[in-house]
């Protein structure tokens, strides 16, 4: 299974475990408000990053109400029209691991500052813009819950449709395709009657830093937590690759 397959599934758990829904649902509307503002247009028909947007909202049980205010507002149609700007942070968790963190401010210095500290405080480095990003390509994402015994049937489906890849791990099958083909796979999974999760436009690493120390292992879960919890971050991605012994100690 490749680090990303593993990052993936962390994250999901992290997801179905997490309990900060106001925390979670402010980063979806700002988001949301970004895609509005960015993409020139308050119809996701029309404005690709903002069905993106609004998909992850609604995956994540935000209420149509908060989704359609949020519109409103960022198209100006609300009281208030916030002002956000995209930023990518780039530098190194520990054991030499590529993070590549994704924000939405209103604050640049503050969100900067922030984001400085937490890198320092779990022994961390920030880098320069470029440091890292060349290790990561976009890529589109969707995972497919199955069961073992559904691997092989379902892969040689899978594989019919403009995917680029196929991981498994326990609980299901990893995706990837070129986001020229994200809303295509999107649309025949749907037609097909596949299941599937959790799909998004994503950074995946090219190779992955192998990462066998329990220890190092948990700074680097700790650092990426601690980013994670600051409103301001949209998106976290990493090169790790930890052996799922190491994992499950760590869960």
């Amino acid at each position: 299974m490749s680090g990303h397959s593993k990052w993936s599934t962390i994250k999901r758990k992290k997801a179905e475990n997490d309990q900060k829904k106001n925390s979670m649902f402010t980063k979806l509307i700002k988001n949301i408000t970004s895609a509005v503002k960015t993409g020139g247009s308050p119809d996701p028909e029309a404005n690709f990053k903002l069905k993106l947007a609004i998909d992850k909202a609604r995956a994540s049980s935000m209420p149509l109400s908060n989704i359609e205010s949020a519109i409103k507002k960022a198209s100006g149609q609300g009281a208030d029209s916030a002002e956000m700007v995209e930023i990518t942070y780039e530098g190194y968790a520990p054991g030499g691991v590529a993070i590549i963190v994704q924000a939405l401010t209103d604050n640049r210095n503050r969100t900067a500052a922030e984001i400085r500290h937490t890198f320092s405080k779990y022994n961390g480095n920030l880098g320069e813009s470029g440091c890292v990003g060349w290790m990561f390509e976009q890529k589109g994402s969707a995972y497919v819950p199955a069961t073992p015994h559904q691997f092989e049937a379902l892969t040689l489906k899978l594989m019919d449709l403009p995917i680029d890849d196929v991981s498994e791990d326990s609980d299901g099958l990893q995706i990837t395709m070129a986001v020229s083909n994200f809303e295509t796979v999107k649309k025949q999974l749907v037609e097909q009657k596949i299941n599937f999760e959790d799909a998004e436009i994503t950074m995946l690493p090219k190779n992955t830093v192998k990462v066998e120390n329990e220890d190092i292992a948990r700074q680097i879960l700790t650092l990426i937590d601690a980013l994670e919890d600051n409103e301001d971050v949209q998106d976290v991605f990493a090169n790790f690759d930890i052996p799922e012994e190491i994992l499950d100690k760590l869960e």
